[in-house]
């Protein structure tokens, strides 16, 4: 549960930005999308595998992004 603290004074366009910052740090649109669906593993370890060699590419110059 997110709590914004506002003081009396400010303005709501304010207090729902703070609302945004807070809901995007809090990453809850990502668990919901991967709790969707089950995901093996070894499915997100070669994903990883896979983004960190790409990476390792565009760092050696390999790859031009």
């Amino acid at each position: 549960m997110l709590i914004i603290d506002s003081k009396d004074c400010e303005n709501i366009d304010k207090a729902l930005k703070k609302y945004k910052k807070k809901f995007e740090k809090a990453k809850v649109l990502v668990q919901l999308r991967e709790r969707q669906s089950f995901t093996k593993p070894s499915i997100k370890r070669r994903a990883q595998v896979l983004k960190a060699v790409y990476k390792q590419q565009i760092a050696s110059g390999k790859i031009e992004s």
